[in-house]
Order: C-alpha cells, then structure tokens, then sequence
C-alpha cells in the first residue's frame, strides 16, 4: 500500500463520533518515547504531521489522522511514563484500556510499538494479554531497530517470537536507510483480512 495522503483530522480525551463512524482505525499503542508519533510522520513521509517531541509524555489525547481518505491511524499517549501526575496517569490509563476493552469498535487492529533494544517491559507484556484477552489482532513492531546490529536485533527480534508466539513481529527503523518498507503491506493485509471477517 502506498500512502497518498494524510491529515490530521481531530483530537479527542472520551468517547466522540470519530470512533463509531465506520472508518478502519489503526491504532498506535506503546510505552511513552518509544517512537509512536515518529512512526506515523515515517509511515506517511510527513516530517510533521504527528506532534513528536523528544521528551516522552507529550501526547495525552487520542489523535485521529486519515490516510488515504480510508482509514485512520489513531495515535494514543503513551502507558508507563511515570513523570505525569497521579491524577493524569490514571486518566490515561482509563482512556487506553476503555479503548482497547469496552469501546466495541470492530473495524480496528493495534500496532504495539516498543523499543527494539530495550524488548518487552512489563507494561508491555500487561498490554499484550489485555489484547489477546480482548481479542484485539496485532502486530508488534520492534521500533528503532537500527540502534542494534543484525545478529542483536535477531536475537532480540527471536526472543520475542518465543515469547508470544501468536503475535507477529515486525522490525522497523525510522531511519530511511533502515525503514521496513514492507509494514504497511502488513497493515494493509491485516486490515483486508479483519474486514472480511465481518462481511
């Protein structure tokens, strides 16, 4: 799939029509600072179309962008970044786990972004059973992969696949002489399939 066009449509903080509007959502999940924002702006080749900053914790809303005039990317704020007040974590939190556990949305699939050196953390592992519990199809996509070599990323990449087994892995660089360009075919697929289930 190549991407031909994207904007960014709206922001929201609760439940909003955007959600229930029949609009394929791909949805960005991961720990704050892994590179969720940097993937959306690598993935439509627009330097800055997702806010990235990098100090982590700086998105706090769910942000809706239109690829394609098809479906969305839906960039959420990052779990586990403790520098945010009680108070802003647990709204937070509440706003991902409503999302991915009692929205109901069908037509959606999640990308869960971690940082390929640093693996699966806790938090990590806590949102991918809260994905299979739900049912929520996936891809794993082990972000910043050019910080590890080769043989690193492979093993890393091979632990992981031991690990969870039922989630496919996808390893992938923001860098142009290191971008995967074979993740949106994936995501593409993964869309494709999804929706015709439901037919």
């Amino acid at each position: 799939m190549k991407i031909k066009s994207a904007v960014f449509v709206k922001g929201i903080t609760g439940t909003d029509e955007i959600l229930n509007n029949g609009i394929f959502q791909v949805a960005l999940l991961g720990r704050s600072n892994v590179g969720k924002s940097t993937l959306i702006n690598s993935l439509t080749m627009k330097k800055n179309l997702a806010r990235s900053s990098s100090s982590p914790g700086k998105t706090i809303r769910m942000d809706f962008f239109l690829i394609n005039r098809s479906f969305y990317f839906v960039d959420f704020p990052g779990y586990g970044y403790a520098k945010h007040s009680w108070e802003m974590r647990d709204k937070l939190a509440k706003m991902l786990l409503w999302y991915v556990m009692y929205s109901g949305i069908k037509n959606r699939f999640a990308l869960l972004i971690i940082d390929a050196k640093v693996g699966i953390t806790p938090y990590d592992a806590d949102m991918i059973k809260t994905l299979y519990e739900y049912r929520v199809r996936h891809i794993i996509v082990a972000n910043k992969a050019d910080k590890l070599s080769s043989s690193q990323l492979e093993k890393q990449v091979g632990i992981i696949k031991l690990d969870y087994p039922n989630s496919e892995i996808v390893a992938y660089s923001c860098i142009p002489k290191y971008r995967n360009v074979g993740l949106m075919e994936k995501i593409s697929s993964e869309m494709s399939r999804i929706i015709n289930q439901q037919m």
